[in-house]
């Protein structure tokens, strides 16, 4: 993964692909699993990912995505493929400062 991407803190625009690995790398660590260990389209709760962790990983992605994320994104895209493809999504269309439904 680029370090551009960990260490951005202006607004700019990330592909699919990009968050994707972003969040494989960031919920790796958060678990202490190999990054190879994760699938992308298991649920992230099926890592154990709980609550707490979900909130560190939103606060992460807030972040490198230069907005406010809503935490029932991670609700309604449960896996690391459906989620990066809705940020990359919202985060092209979208001029304003949250992600919501």
């Amino acid at each position: 993964m680029s370090q551009s991407i960990v260490n951005s803190t202006s607004k700019q625009s990330y592909t699919a692909e990009e968050i994707q690995a972003w969040l494989v790398s960031n919920i790796s660590e958060m678990l202490g699993v190999a990054a190879d260990e994760i699938d992308i389209r298991e649920p992230l709760d099926s890592y154990g990912l709980d609550s707490a962790q979900g909130m560190a990983l939103a606060s992460r992605a807030e972040k490198l995505l230069g907005c406010k994320l809503s935490l029932i994104l991670l609700w309604h895209y449960p896996t690391i493929e459906a989620l990066s493809q809705r940020l990359a999504e919202d985060f092209a269309d979208s001029n304003s400062e949250t992600f919501e439904f």
